[in-house]
């Protein structure tokens, strides 16, 4: 049978999700292998070394650079404070002396005979990894951070926009092809993740920071107003470094789109359970999409779930995403994986898939395409 390998868009009601939880560089992991851990327990902490500011003493005071150490009041690893006094002539008769002051709080790194100039290093930035979600802790990596397990609903989106979030679901509309307007939203919604149909506004999504809601999920944003949130042109679709107080995840793309049924039902079910966002995306290599982590209570798992192979890839009658325009974010049912190449519009010569897409059948290379993995 004919199939294709393609990324796989994951909306699943029972799996373990297992969470890398790694610092940027080496420091000390705080919890234990087997720990359970709750999304807010820090499990590793490290120091980034604080930015570096170099004063020139050797102009300040008018001096010759082999000179400097003769003037200077503080040595190597000596605290300083913003303002304060690092190096002083003796003047004549014991006046008219030319002084260097700190331009931080901080250390000194280096004073340097060659250049004239010190170095300082502000205070070192401290960095806390949290557990993101509830689970088990199942492996450590010392000096690294941890890998946590969960037993969870797990839902991607096709893009997001904002890092990591959590807070308890509240689904505010009837239906998954509602919107989910500036008057639904309320100051009662703070540190909450809300759950739209069809379509969430600019506005509505301004209210929703306003607001400080955690999370916002609909089923589709315009593009063209992401420019305004974020400040810039979206260009190579790479987010989750953004300032945002509410991380937004679009489950089925730009415009006006009813949320996917299977999504929207699985959300509504778990109305009020507590969820994690990560609204991170990265569309080309090494795929990341933005996730809805809702972790299960034991008495919670039915364990009959069954574990998803993606390696086999499309086949028919796979339901499919498209993931390019002009049909981003819809979704059909794969007919047939034609072996013969199909000529697109530009006149490239392509593998192609047969998709019906609300009664309708249409020729989608099969690149524009992602698997939608439900349980």
């Amino acid at each position: 049978m004919a199939h294709a390998y393609t990324p796989g868009l994951k909306v699943l009601q029972e799996v373990k999700v297992v969470k890398e939880r790694r610092l940027p560089l080496k420091g000390d992991v705080v919890v234990k292998s087997g720990q359970t851990v709750s999304p807010e327990d820090i499990v590793a902490t490290t120091d980034l070394p604080g930015n570096v500011r170099m004063v020139n003493v050797a102009n300040l005071l008018n001096i010759d650079a082999p000179d400097i150490r003769e003037v200077m009041l503080l040595k190597e690893g000596d605290a300083v404070q913003e303002n304060g006094l690092l190096a002083e002539t003796k003047g004549i008769f014991g006046m008219f002396k030319s002084q260097a002051n700190s331009l931080i709080d901080g250390t000194i790194e280096a004073i340097s005979d060659v250049t004239g100039q010190v170095t300082l290093r502000e205070a070192p930035i401290p960095v806390e990894i949290d557990a993101y979600v509830s689970g088990v802790v199942k492996e450590v990596f010392p000096e690294e951070g941890v890998t946590v397990e969960t037993d969870a609903v797990f839902i991607q989106g096709i893009f997001g926009i904002g890092g990591e979030n959590r807070g308890s679901l509240e689904v505010v509309v009837e239906s998954r092809e509602d919107e989910l307007t500036v008057d639904i939203i309320t100051a009662d919604h703070a540190g909450k993740i809300l759950v739209g149909g069809s379509f969430i506004s600019l506005e509505a999504y301004k209210k929703a920071l306003s607001m400080n809601v955690a999370g916002v999920v609909a089923g589709g944003f315009n593009y063209h107003d992401l420019e305004d949130v974020l400040g810039y042109t979206l260009g190579v679709a790479i987010t989750g470094s953004e300032d945002l107080a509410a991380s937004l995840i679009i489950t089925e793309g730009y415009g006006n789109i009813r949320m996917g049924l299977r999504t929207f039902d699985l959300l509504r079910e778990h109305n009020g359970k507590f969820a994690s966002v990560n609204g991170a995306t990265q569309i080309r290599a090494g795929v990341i999409r933005p996730e809805i982590v809702i972790p299960l209570s034991p008495d919670e798992l039915k364990s009959d779930h069954k574990e998803i192979d993606s390696s086999k890839g499309i086949q028919a009658g796979s339901i499919v995403r498209v993931i390019r325009a002009p049909y981003f974010g819809r979704m059909g049912k794969v007919v047939s994986l034609p072996a013969e190449l199909g000529k697109m519009e530009s006149e490239t010569m392509v593998r192609v898939a047969e998709v019906e897409i609300d009664h309708e059948t249409i020729v989608v290379p099969r690149a524009n395409l992602e698997m939608l993995e439900t349980d």
